[in-house]
């Protein structure tokens, strides 16, 4: 009944074959107009899951509450501690001024708090006294400092210096002979060389013409500084555009456009990552070269399909086929979905991949009937008569299998099976009226020579002879390999699918690398902030936590005692700070003055002596020399160089001098937005010890915070729990696949011998695949966890033309036309799936690389080893 129908079909498209062409194209042009008004991308990832899941329900909770997901990261980075503070600084402000494309900015770690607070914070009773006692000591050379911010007052602070050890003399001691209460009261001129080497450097950089700035915290700590002293962090809240493929495109461009203006005056870059930024440079990386891939794959598959169709005629019938079935699929998805998201957006690859399939299926047979029969709508309904009920069966088995993820929580694949599914009946619909019109129309000339692969005959007779051997090895192999599947592996990091080239992920990985800003952070939605001291005490006891942060870690402990220490330490630099001080701006002369005598005093010191402090010495004295020779503009150069990171450093010292009492009542309110919600609600943070790009110690990380506070989300748990969803989605669609087709195929073929015939090669196909990932190190992932529906798809029809073929009593089939079909369908899929494999982007790379192994795995199942499963036709078994 089914072929009667669908024979009676094509002879009715073939007898009006003008008007199915003109109605197929104003259906197309109707989809086409409705889906372009209608056309619209979530960018949004997400939503690619349910929120109807628990962790997902969390996750959406804690984000809403502190909007921590949709954010930009702006990382600037300068040569010194004190550029990258002021960069930061000064960044900040002119974006939080921007606001037709900012909600907020906010300065990480930074601000007016912070830079008052920064010892009560950071420092315990004994680290305080220590470190006020260092600054006692330097305050005659930060008051010359202070008062005089000029080359006059940097050279009075080195003749200071150089006084104090003349007047040491070597001895270890003060002018008295006793020890000195400092640390390094008896200096000797070799301690001074990392002093010297310093100014040096920075002086002969100005006079080469680089730029150049001195740090004025490097010199004090004695050290180079750490990358996070090099780092400062902005949190940017962008106004998202979601109807665009790139949702923080305006608002990452206004923010490269302050940066330009801000950056290069402190000698600054700016990187973006965050969120936002990753998941757009991911869309653009995508599109990178899509339309020259896009060319090139058109013109190969035009080349499969002239190999396979030896007709142009017939080729301009099958893309104009195509292309109308993929034109009413887009119009039928937009009108069911109503929005594209980032999966469901690929459904035009699906059609297209195995969409093309069922026209060549139909053209080859076509094909093989004009050459038996001289007579174009003869052919095609012997065509129909035979592939008909196939193409049919392998349609809705396929549409069957996009379909399973219907009831799955992964809601992006969820809707791309939708829209795929009905889109395989779309193309079968086209294939049998639309196309037999289209090649009615077209007229293409008879075929004088047979179809198939006549040059494969000694191959199929040698595999028909050793048939039971060739199945067994085949058996043997598989199950040898079953083994393998142990360390199938599923790498749930997202971050390793995409470009590390591209700035968001380089800089993320950079930032990675820092313990003191591991970004993958979990967090913990508390009912109160009682409740999360609670939980950070809590967690703070678990091995694989580094830190556990909550509004109250902001309030500094032991405040009775610090406190005076600062205010003894603010005392002692009255004088320094007091703005009746300040000496007025010397002139280019006086400068030029204190050049030389600065010059000449090292040379003094340094006199005949040969250690590494009289070479410094000596050294400075020459560069000193060099700039008083110089131009006044030379001179204000090396100014630049070191005054502004003076300043900074003055004014944070300063700061850090008026450091008040620190209570929850006076914690700055953009600060508490950070960490409690209007409603009482509190977050905790907790932070690993682990690498952040280390995948085991982020699982252990994550599974430990979870037993000891199961309601913990985001960051690695997110992501771990991403996993597990995507994973079950595709378990259950494959249960739901397997029962849904095994009932397709027993409707239709009424033999329970016959179903396993079909599924036993496509189940050995999916094994192979996976045991052939282990074999080329190639992971599971998120994204070519996607080509097992592809598999699906492809592979159940690919064993419904067999068994069909098969059933009808055709023999030799490798040399048939049908194995010529499937052959180059398979090419041409290949190839439209398999380009992906050149893309720069590592998600889609892996992508094509398992699309790619998958089909041919698919091939070699269905070609080969299916029909010496098979054997010979039911009916010549019987009749012998």
């Amino acid at each position: 009944m089914l072929t009667s129908l669908i024979v009676r079909l094509i002879q009715f498209c073939t007898r009006h074959a003008w008007q199915v062409v003109v109605v197929g194209f104003l259906l197309a042009a109707a989809s086409g107009i409705y889906s372009a008004g209608h056309f619209a991308i979530n960018s949004d990832i997400s939503a690619l899951l349910s929120s109807n899941v628990d962790w997902r329900q969390r996750e959406v909770a804690f984000e809403r509450a502190f909007n921590r997901f949709d954010t930009i990261i702006a990382v600037v980075e300068a040569p010194t501690p004190e550029l990258a503070s002021a960069a930061t600084a000064a960044l900040t402000e002119a974006l939080a001024a921007e606001k037709n494309h900012f909600h907020e900015v906010t300065q990480l770690g930074g601000g007016e708090f912070f830079a008052r607070e920064g010892l009560l914070l950071q420092s315990s009773t004994d680290q305080l006294k220590t470190i006020v006692a260092q600054m006692k000591c330097g305050e005659p050379l930060i008051h010359d400092l202070a008062i005089d911010q000029s080359l006059r007052g940097l050279i009075s602070g080195l003749e200071d210096g150089l006084l104090g050890l003349q007047a040491n003399g070597g001895a270890g001691a003060n002018g008295s002979g006793e020890a000195s209460p400092c640390p390094g009261g008896g200096l000797k001129l070799d301690d001074f060389t990392r002093v010297f080497s310093m100014a040096a450097d920075t002086l002969e950089g100005v006079i080469a013409g680089k730029p150049e700035s001195f740090s004025w915290r490097v010199l004090i700590e004695g050290h180079p500084p750490p990358a996070g002293e090099l780092r400062g962090f902005i949190q940017i809240r962008p106004i998202l555009d979601y109807g665009a493929v790139e949702a923080g495109q305006a608002a990452t461009a206004a923010i490269r456009k302050i940066a330009a203006d801000i950056a290069p005056q402190y000698q600054a870059r700016v990187r973006l990552t965050g969120p936002v930024a990753v998941a757009d440079e991911e869309f653009a990386t995508i599109k990178e070269g899509a339309v020259r891939n896009g060319i090139i794959t058109v013109a190969i598959v035009l080349f499969i399909l002239w190999r396979a169709l030896r007709s142009w005629r017939l080729i301009v019938a099958v893309f104009i086929n195509l292309f109308i079935g993929l034109v009413l699929t887009a119009g039928f998805g937009l009108l069911a979905v109503g929005t594209l998201n980032l999966i469901s957006v690929y459904f035009a690859v699906l059609f297209v991949g195995i969409g093309v399939d069922f026209g060549i299926q139909f053209s080859v047979r076509y094909r093989a009937e004009r050459h038996e029969v001289d007579d174009l709508p003869t052919a095609l309904k012997r065509a129909g008569k035979f592939v008909g009920a196939p193409l049919t069966l392998a349609a809705t088995a396929t549409a069957a299998g996009f379909l399973s993820f219907l009831p799955t929580n992964y809601r992006g694949v969820s809707e791309l099976g939708f829209i795929a599914g009905f889109g395989m009946l779309i193309a079968l619909v086209t294939s049998i009226s639309l196309l037999p019109a289209l090649i009615r129309l077209l007229s293409p000339p008879g075929e004088p020579e047979p179809l198939g692969f006549s040059f494969l005959a000694p191959l199929d007779n040698f595999l028909e002879r050793n048939r039971i051997a060739f199945i067994a090895c085949t058996v043997a192999v598989v199950v040898a390999g079953l083994p393998l599947l142990y360390w199938v592996e599923f790498d749930f990091n997202p971050m390793h699918l995409r470009n590390p080239t591209t700035e968001s992920i380089a800089t993320y990985l950079d930032i990675s690398s820092d313990p003191t800003s591991n970004p993958n952070t979990i967090e913990v939605l508390a009912a109160s902030p009682a409740e999360a001291r609670t939980i950070a005490e809590r967690l703070a006891k678990v091995p694989e936590v580094g830190r556990t942060t909550t509004l109250a870690s902001f309030i500094p402990a032991d405040q009775d005692h610090k406190l005076p220490l600062i205010e003894d330490a603010a005392k002692t630099f009255a004088d320094a700070f007091d703005p009746a001080n300040v000496m007025p701006p010397p002139s280019d002369q006086e400068n030029l003055d204190a050049l030389k005598e600065g010059a000449d005093r090292l040379n003094a010191a340094a006199a005949d002596q040969t250690g590494s402090g009289a070479v410094a010495a000596k050294r400075l004295a020459a560069a000193l020399s060099k700039v008083a020779s110089g131009d006044k503009q030379l001179r204000d150069r090396a100014e630049a160089a070191f005054i502004p990171p003076l300043k900074v450093f003055l004014d944070s010292l300063k700061a850090v001098l008026q450091a008040q009492p620190v209570t929850g009542a006076s914690l700055p309110p953009e600060l508490k937005r950070e960490w409690e919600t209007a409603d009482g609600r509190a977050r905790v943070e907790i932070s690993p010890k682990g690498s952040a790009n280390d995948n085991q110690a982020m699982r252990q990380f994550a599974k430990a915070v979870l037993a000891v506070e199961p309601t913990a989300i985001e960051g690695p748990i997110s992501i771990l729990r991403a996993g597990d969803t995507i994973i079950r989605a595709f378990v259950e669609a494959g249960i739901w696949a397997l029962v849904s087709i095994t009932l397709l195929l027993w409707i239709i073929l009424r033999r329970f011998g016959d179903v396993l015939l079909t599924l036993i090669p496509l189940m050995t196909a999916g094994v192979v695949t996976l045991e052939a990932c282990v074999l080329v190190g190639l992971s599971l992932n998120f994204a070519n966890i996607i080509a097992i529906p592809l598999l699906l798809g492809v592979g159940v029809a690919f064993k419904i033309y067999y068994i069909m073929a098969w059933r009808a009593g055709q023999t030799n089939l490798l040399q048939t036309s049908l194995t010529r079909a499937v052959f180059f369908s398979a090419l041409t899929t290949a190839t439209a799936f398999g380009s992906l494999w050149f893309s720069s982007h590592p998600g889609t790379s892996s992508m094509g690389q398992l699309l790619a192994l998958s089909l041919l795995c698919t091939l070699f199942a269905a070609v080969l080893f299916q029909p010496l499963l098979m054997g010979k036709p039911r009916e010549i078994v019987e009749d012998r």
